[in-house]
């Protein structure tokens, strides 16, 4: 007798109590039908009996993945895989709407926005979301915004055939054209082309370039003359840091306002302070004269310096802007000889690169007046020319030097006597020009005590004989100044032979003093 047919006439277990039938370590209330070996190694009875554990456990799984989402109406909550799956759409739904909010919150008013797109976890099966409320900004592909050129593959072309596009094709280059304006400075405003599909053919595109690096190379020329030169008050950053540092130092006091302006320096008033130089007492009032740093409003002033052999070594070595701190150091020079000689002017504090601090000519922070703005009698007209009668034959003699722009614009008025100011660009007679400077100093003065009602002022061909201390005969302007020519030929050939400064102006001793 086979085994299945033993188990068949098994006897059935007798009828136990209603408990035993539901208690899981009680006896199953079904036997198991035998089967043979083959039939267990079957892969097709495997797959038979998964399945009925499947549909034993699952009833309503299979049901809901081939039909529609189940809803509020056929929910069955006694599956533990459906309340994973609603829990877990809920918390995907409250997530989105959070991203929701932030984007929002960031994005505010601004036509540049973010999108949290790629961080969404929304279901396709969510019912909550209608085709009639669709928010663009949370999409992936938005209609009012323009596609951006797509690049060219290497070969140079797209397409097959007769729908082959090159890489010049008009309409592929106008929209490059269109996007390459994004790279512009961003002075430069470009417009949104991008967003109205404009296409910029390569001539308006070069056009548009050049202009927008003219801009920038403008704009940067521009910043850089308002931080590096000086202005209408000549004063800019590193100015006002070096007035700082006086103020601080002690040195002055404080800083009242500007008093004069000129075409190459400004010149401002200040209270002196309690501490002193080396060997000099800062006077109570000092005037600052601040060179002005750009070349641009005196172009000729290399003029007077490039051949003075104090400068000239140094001249072609340096910048424009170094330059200008040579111009102020020259200005010192020259009034240290004046002062050594007795001539009135400023008296020199200190130079502090292109600045120079001085003693203040006049009184109560206002300064005295040029010589053109004051009404002198008659008497003190006299007095104030014989005085600088004898201040430019002092400055000629004694000093060295010829002033280069002396006028009633330069000469001021105080206490009774004449001052000379403004001597940075003196230069000595031995200058290739210098003997056009006298003379030309010798007219300016001349003429305008002449004009003043002086009688006894010279004319200006025998007020430079009388300064320079030279014979010169000529009956009129022209030869006068033809033989002025030829002594500083004479002179330039002199220096080019022997390599160095000497006067070879031939003078009938020293020239007369004339005093009153």
């Amino acid at each position: 007798m086979d085994s299945v047919g033993v188990a068949a006439a098994a006897p059935d277990a007798g009828p136990g109590p209603a408990w035993q039938s539901k208690c899981p370590w009680g006896a199953p209330s079904t036997t198991s039908i035998s089967c043979s070996l083959a039939d267990v190694m079957s892969e097709q009875l495997a797959k038979e009996l998964q399945l009925e554990e499947e549909n034993a456990v699952f009833p309503e799984v299979v049901a809901a993945a081939e039909g529609p989402f189940i809803t509020g109406e056929n929910i069955d909550t006694s599956s533990d895989l459906m309340l994973a799956q609603m829990l877990q759409m809920e918390f995907d739904r409250e997530y989105d709407a959070q991203l929701r909010r932030e984007e929002k919150k960031i994005n505010g008013d601004s036509k540049v926005s973010i999108s949290f797109e790629n961080y969404r976890k929304v279901h396709p099966y969510d019912s909550d979301s209608s085709e009639d409320e669709v928010d663009w900004q949370d999409t992936r592909h938005d209609p009012y915004r323009a596609d951006k050129p797509t690049t060219t593959p290497r070969r140079g072309f797209i397409g097959k055939g007769k729908d082959i596009t090159t890489k010049h094709d008009e309409v592929v280059c106008g929209r490059k054209n269109t996007a390459r304006m994004e790279n512009f400075a961003p002075e430069f405003q470009v417009g949104d082309g991008i967003g109205m599909d404009l296409k910029l053919s390569n001539q308006v595109f070069n056009a548009l370039k050049q202009h927008a690096y003219s801009e920038e190379r403008r704009s940067a020329r521009l910043h850089e003359k308002k931080e590096h030169s000086t202005a209408e008050k000549a004063v800019d950053p590193k100015t006002r840091l070096l007035l700082y540092k006086m103020v601080n130092s002690g040195m002055l006091e404080t800083i009242t306002g500007c008093i004069s302006t000129g075409k190459e320096s400004v010149v401002f008033h200040a209270y002196g302070g309690n501490s002193a130089t080396e060997d000099k007492v800062i006077p109570p009032e000092c005037a600052i004269k601040v060179f002005k740093t750009t070349l641009n409003e005196f172009k000729n002033r290399d003029k007077y310096i490039k051949d003075d052999y104090r400068f000239k070594d140094r001249f072609s070595k340096l910048n424009p802007r170094k330059i200008i701190r040579m111009w102020a150091e020259k200005e010192m020079h020259n009034l240290t000889r004046m002062q050594n000689a007795g001539i009135p002017c400023p008296q020199v504090v200190i130079l502090k690169k292109h600045v120079l601090v001085m003693s203040f000519i006049g009184q109560d922070q206002i300064p005295a007046p040029k010589l053109k703005d004051v009404t002198l009698s008659s008497e003190d007209m006299k007095k104030a020319y014989y005085q600088i009668l004898n201040m430019m034959q002092q400055l000629y003699r004694e000093c060295n030097l010829v002033h280069a722009d002396l006028s009633e614009y330069n000469m001021l008025w105080h206490d009774g006597k004449v001052w000379l100011i403004d001597v940075s660009q003196s230069v000595e007679p031995t200058h290739p020009h210098g003997l056009e400077f006298l003379f030309r100093d010798c007219r300016n003065v001349s003429q305008f005590f002449q004009k003043g009602g002086v009688a006894e002022a010279l004319n200006e061909r025998e007020l430079f004989n009388a300064v320079s201390g030279l014979n010169i005969t000529a009956d009129n302007e022209v030869d006068f100044q033809a033989e002025i020519e030829a002594l500083e030929k004479m002179n330039e050939d002199h220096v080019q032979n022997h390599g160095k400064k000497l006067s070879t102006f031939s003078s009938d001793g020293d020239p007369p003093i004339y005093d009153e």
